[in-house]
């Protein structure tokens, strides 16, 4: 697959911890901010990365020619749960591949819920990255922080990157959404059809399994009317069958305006 060959060209490289220090030239740095407490008393917090101008770094789901992000928590102390909130990537187009990233500056907010309300949370954090420009590094940046209290006002830069999260499909005003599926010779090929307003030029759908085990192809999509439709490819990475629960594929509607996040879809 294209993302197995393209890891055979990568330069590996890693950071040093905490601030993101790096022991080489990176045209990448990163922070951890410390966010603040809500009244429930979880923290929103949130590492920010920095690029140099001509580099870029991927979402959750990176397309083809992207490098899928990794987040490992273990060793972080008074830490019971983490969601994380993705804000809007972009669609890069270089040399015929598509993926699905950032550029510039990307701010990656968690809500970070405790074991125990009022005390503080050690945070320690790995995060694998891509990051790319004519050729594509694999990444490495290491957090080992505690988090104290520090009070309830928002910080400026998380809050500006929750408002730009996808809309729900009800925000969005998403009136059916389905998926129809029926095997190939590999795996499985799904259509997903959401009825919702234009996004804006280009339309892009994004197919996520609810998986790991599941690699599935860019989707080809079309729009007509007030319905867009998404069809892709699914092979399980291990040759194995592919069972689908319908509850936990995620289709994603990224437009020039905005972009549609959609939990679940119904058979088609």
């Amino acid at each position: 697959m294209i993302r197995l060959s393209l890891a055979l060209a990568l330069v590996c490289l890693s950071a040093l911890p905490g601030l993101a220090q790096d022991r080489f030239d990176l045209p990448v740095s990163a922070e951890l901010l410390p966010g603040w407490v809500q009244a429930d008393g979880s923290r929103v917090a949130a590492v920010r990365l920095s690029l140099e101008p001509g580099w870029k770094t991927y979402w959750r789901t990176p397309g083809d020619a992207g490098i899928p992000p990794q987040f490992n928590w273990s060793g972080s102390k008074n830490m019971k749960s983490v969601q994380v909130a993705w804000p809007t990537p972009k669609v890069f187009d270089q040399n015929g591949l598509r993926s699905i990233g950032y550029a510039d500056e990307l701010v990656i907010p968690f809500t970070l819920e405790p074991k125990k309300t009022g005390k503080p949370m050690r945070v320690k954090l790995v995060m694998d990255i891509g990051i790319c420009a004519d050729i594509c590094i694999p990444h490495t940046v290491s957090f080992d922080e505690t988090l104290r209290h520090s009070g309830s006002k928002p910080t400026p830069a998380i809050a500006a990157a929750l408002a730009q999260r996808p809309f729900s499909a009800k925000e969005a005003g998403v009136a059916a959404a389905t998926c129809r599926m029926e095997p190939t010779t590999d795996g499985l090929r799904i259509e997903a059809r959401v009825t919702v307003p234009s996004t804006g030029g280009n339309e892009v759908v994004i197919i996520e399994p609810g998986s790991g085990e599941i690699w599935v192809s860019e989707a080809e999509t079309q729009r007509t009317g007030r319905e867009i439709v998404g069809v892709s490819e699914m092979i399980h990475v291990n040759g194995g069958t592919i069972a689908l629960d319908r509850s936990a594929i995620r289709l994603t509607v990224l437009g020039n305006n905005h972009a549609v996040d959609i939990q679940g879809c119904t058979a088609g």
